[in-house]
């Protein structure tokens, strides 16, 4: 099915990894200590943004008076904490697998770079990846092009022979802003 591509690029959260629930977990405790709480469905919307971005929609939302770079790094000690007990890969993953060895493949994920090698890592993962490109390689975020453009020079890909498996708006937009084509895995 995807033999016409030169290259796969994978979203990790929600794509191939099933982070979510810990991630949303670790918001509400983070949240807790300044009396804020997140809408589920405005979470939904920033899917693929990096972790400040989302801290910044809250303290918004909030009219509250805190640095998003801050609360963002309370969130991710947070996280830290929980994923490698609570995170399992998706059924998706079984494509990673079946490709493995017949096309390059890459990571391009809104997480920091070291929870993305830690989880990739830990479940044994790590090793199907030529590349990961995590929030802290770009300076432009999804729904920019950039993570997925640096997944391809760093697979020595054109970015039009790649194919993106995505969870997220923001990550397909940013997937077509790249010229790539795209898979949304919420449709399979």
């Amino acid at each position: 099915m995807y033999e016409r591509y030169d290259a796969l690029i994978f979203d990790m959260d929600g794509t191939i990894l099933d982070t979510e629930p810990t991630h949303r977990k670790a918001w509400r405790e983070t949240l807790t200590r300044y009396g804020m709480q997140f809408d589920e469905q405005a979470m939904v919307a920033l899917n693929g943004s990096p972790t400040w971005r989302i801290a910044q929609a809250i303290i918004e939302s909030h009219q509250a008076d805190l640095d998003p770079h801050l609360l963002a790094k309370e969130k991710t000690q947070a996280v830290r904490a929980m994923l490698l007990e609570s995170v399992r890969p998706l059924p998706l993953i079984e494509v990673v697998k079946e490709w493995h060895g017949r096309r390059p493949m890459a990571v391009g994920t809104g997480s920091e770079s070291d929870i993305a090698h830690m989880l990739l890592n830990h479940l044994g993962l790590l090793q199907y990846f030529t590349a990961v490109v995590a929030a802290d390689h770009v300076k432009n975020h999804k729904p920019f092009p950039d993570t997925f453009l640096l997944c391809a020079e760093l697979m020595g890909v054109a970015p039009e022979k790649c194919v993106v498996f995505e969870d997220a708006d923001f990550g397909l937009e940013a997937a077509r802003a790249a010229g790539m084509a795209d898979v949304d895995v919420r449709l399979l």
